[in-house]
């Protein structure tokens, strides 16, 4: 991991799912399958985010688009609102520690959150997690930018939003290519395998005083 400079930035940018809440994609593949009588693990293999979904995540085309490719890709046939139940199956409860560690850290530099995800997904988790979302400054999403990491376009659009340019910031994502992708065009980049990960590179811009163990 790498060691981020104390002092050396001037913006937080948070991925959501995964780093602030868990999400499971298996819980979606499962209600799909129980819905077209097939095995779990058959749509699992299927499944990827191919071009439709990533323009689904980009704002480009609709819920009923996406899904009427998902027949076609996962060679299933069940309605819209099978597919609906399922999609929106995806929701776990927050990371442990999160929102603690976000109350501490707006106080002391600017904190944001990027999220990729379509406009359905959106509504779900902007109700669901509220409370832990009103704690960033602002929150980014790929279906209103346009734009979708690991696209450059899309972190140069939110530095130019914020007024922070790229260097002067760190990014934590639980997805390689997207810290690959940030670090390419000069943002400090984290991966996040767990909530240690991001206290642990906090810790060290910031100093052990602003360490708080899981659930505080």
């Amino acid at each position: 991991m790498p060691v981020i400079p104390a002092h050396s930035f001037d913006a937080l940018l948070f991925d959501l799912g995964g780093v602030v809440f868990e999400i499971d994609f298996h819980r979606i593949f499962a209600a799909w399958a129980r819905h077209a009588g097939r095995e779990t693990s058959t749509i699992a293999a299927k499944f990827s985010h191919d071009l439709a979904y990533q323009r689904y995540e980009r704002g480009e085309i609709d819920d009923a688009a996406y899904f009427a490719s998902l027949r076609t890709t996962l060679g299933i046939d069940i309605p819209d609102a099978a597919f609906l139940e399922g999609w929106n199956a995806i929701w776990g409860p927050e990371i442990p520690g999160m929102a603690a560690l976000l109350r501490r850290l707006k106080t002391r530099t600017r904190v944001y959150a990027f999220s990729n995800s379509n406009a359905t997904h959106h509504a779900a988790w902007s109700a669901r997690y509220a409370d832990i979302l009103g704690l960033f400054e602002r929150v980014f999403v790929s279906c209103e930018l346009g734009k979708r990491k690991p696209e450059a376009a899309a972190f140069h659009a939110i530095a130019a939003t914020v007024g922070v340019p790229l260097g002067r910031m760190v990014f934590f994502d639980d997805t390689a290519a997207n810290v690959e992708a940030a670090r390419a065009i000069g943002l400090r980049a984290v991966l996040v395998r767990a909530y240690a990960d991001v206290e642990t590179s906090l810790a060290e811009v910031f100093g052990r005083g602003l360490s708080m163990p899981p659930g505080t």
